[in-house]
């Protein structure tokens, strides 16, 4: 049995449902679509009382299952419009396992700010946010830490999901501590800071009871063997997810100087100084971590803790989207540069994607040259002080694209694209145009794949199945660097599952679970108002050849939509 909880904020009263077998198992992203969808949020205001905002974790919760303690936010999008699943690493999943409680609903809107308090006593508390308004993240956990101690796990809203930032994410403690493990996209930390919520503080208690804990623990260590069996897996222990800068890098489909160019430097030639291989031997010479897990449990440990010459920590982690929107998009070349950067926007709360696909974009306007420092620096303590000029710019790529008239605006559903041009990375490009989550490469993610010689159809049939594979993955609170381990043993994966919660689910069961949620988030986006117009890449994808390949794109939404609903249709027959 697990606990869900329904916390009304207009009145601090709560209900909890009981939940057992299935509803224990179908969690995440698919609770997220149905549960809104059956609500009628498609058609609400994001940011108002009648937006539900969802923590839901997976049935693994709470143990040293690797990669499975995950934890899925979810609400209606107020950056896209459309639904919304962010989730996170960090100990946040953890420990409402450890709690037995599959999840909660924060409903309404709190009249003044509060700090809810999930203690493994069972009695919830809501006490005054005062002492933490206005205050970045590190500074909000040290104090929250102070009054808590150690062993609790915090959900974050920053200053900037106070003012109702659409850039804000919700920021989760890693096992360390650190308030740096963000649900970044869409703007759930804003949604958050609609509800007057300034943290959630969730005690860690003990390993959840399971129907066969025996049986459990046996999978877990057969899952974890073959992680250490795996070498997908031992080049992401080693190298970090930075290691896809050089492979994006080295294909051309980087972005660089919003997205004008897919190569940063000729690596026959120089040294590329953003790519994974140089930050992890610069980061080991200095004596920092080149492998850290940001979850408990996880043996895959694709993190870093990145110092300065002096051994000093600047940041953890730094990741390969920072690295391509934060860094090359803007015209960074320094690790350094970045990693300084990328732990303001941390403390900030804010998606670096959205974050540096908007300057990547001011600085191509005109606004400053690429790879300027000062001008990015002073963006991000605008966004941090809430001037005027903060804002306009923590609304995001999209609105201040149109704000300033600016013509290459690089999103899809006003969300800012991720570090892989799909002039050259297309099945991750066709994910990003159709997914109902935005232009997000979590939805489907597959920059390595030759794509030149293969057709619309050949391509968009590769998209849906990877697609089906994340968002399952996002339904069972798994990390998707695990996908090369998780997509070859769903028969593992599925008789865990029946042995920790006692269903008994069919061999199928992985692969229905993700079709089911594709489509129930395309009928969200489609109660929200959304058109096939809004699947289409902006202008300059299509008119624009990228160096160094030259290529234009050549996927339209119209065929693409097709292809998909064939498939779609296919796979229901």
């Amino acid at each position: 049995m697990r606990k869900y909880l329904h916390i009304n904020l207009d009145d601090q009263s709560i209900e909890t449902d009981e939940l057992h077998g299935e509803d224990i198992v179908r969690v995440g992203r698919h609770f997220i679509v149905k549960t809104l969808l059956a609500r009628g949020t498609a058609t609400v205001d994001p940011l108002s009382p009648e937006n539900p905002l969802i923590f839901s974790a997976g049935p693994f919760a709470g143990t040293n299952f690797s990669n499975a303690n995950r934890i899925s936010v979810g609400c209606k999008s107020p950056l896209t419009g459309g639904i919304k699943e962010a989730n996170s690493g960090g100990t946040f999943g953890f420990a409402l396992g450890q709690l037995e409680i599959a999840g909660f609903t924060l409903d309404g809107a709190s009249p003044d700010w509060v700090v809810i308090h999930i203690p493994n006593d069972g009695h919830i508390r809501f006490e005054s946010a005062e002492p933490y308004l206005g205050k970045g993240n590190f500074e909000a956990a040290a104090l929250l830490h102070e009054k808590y101690g150690d062993k609790v796990s915090l959900a974050l809203c920053s200053q900037v999901g106070e003012y109702l930032g659409l850039m804000a994410g919700i920021a989760f403690t890693d096992p360390e501590g650190r308030p740096e493990r963000i649900a970044a996209r869409g703007g759930v930390g804003a949604v958050m800071g609609s509800k007057k919520v300034k943290a959630i503080v969730a005690d860690k208690h003990k390993m959840p009871t399971f129907n066969d804990r025996k049986s459990v623990m046996t999978a877990v260590r057969e899952y974890s063997t073959k992680l250490g069996a795996e070498p997908a897996i031992e080049a992401f222990r080693t190298t970090g997810t930075a290691m896809v800068a050089d492979l994006t890098n080295r294909v051309g489909g980087l972005p660089v100087r919003n997205f004008s160019s897919g190569r940063m430097v000729d690596t026959r030639e120089e040294v590329f100084r953003m790519g994974g291989d140089y930050i992890r031997e610069l980061n080991a010479e200095r004596g920092g971590e080149i492998s850290h897990a940001c979850m408990p449990g996880c043996m895959i440990q694709c993190s870093n803790v990145y110092v300065d010459a002096d051994g000093k920590e600047l940041v953890s982690p730094m990741e390969y989207e920072t690295i391509g929107l934060m860094g090359t998009n803007c015209g960074l070349g320094d690790p350094d540069d970045l990693a300084r950067l990328n732990a303001v926007a941390n403390d900030l709360g804010i998606d670096t994607i959205e974050t540096g696909a908007m300057l990547g974009m001011l600085m191509d306007a005109g606004q400053a040259e690429f790879g300027d420092i000062e001008f990015m620096a002073d963006a991000l303590e605008d966004i941090s002080k809430g001037t005027e000029r903060g804002r306009l710019l923590a609304q995001g790529t999209a609105r201040v694209g149109e704000h300033f008239n600016v013509k290459r605006v690089p999103v899809i559903k006003k969300q800012g694209i991720s570090a892989y041009d799909p002039r050259v990375i297309e099945v991750t490009g066709i994910s990003m145009m159709v997914t109902a989550q935005g232009a997000d490469h979590t939805a489907g993610n597959i920059p390595a794949m030759k794509c030149a010689d293969k057709t619309t159809e050949e391509l968009t049939a590769a998209s849906m199945q990877v697609q089906v594979n994340c968002a399952a993955a996002d339904s069972l609170g798994l990390c998707l660097f695990g996908r090369s381990v998780t997509d070859e043993n769903h028969q593992l994966i599925i008789k865990a599952i029946n042995d920790a919660h006692g269903t008994e689910l069919p061999p199928t069961f992985i692969n229905d679970l993700g079709i089911e949620t594709l489509k129930l988030e395309i009928e969200f986006n489609k109660a929200a108002g959304f058109t096939e117009a809004d699947d289409e890449l902006p202008a300059f994808f299509y008119d624009e050849p990228l160096a160094p390949s030259n290529n234009v794109q050549r996927h339209k939404s119209r065929e693409v939509n097709q292809f998909r609903s064939e498939w779609l249709a296919q796979q229901s027959a």
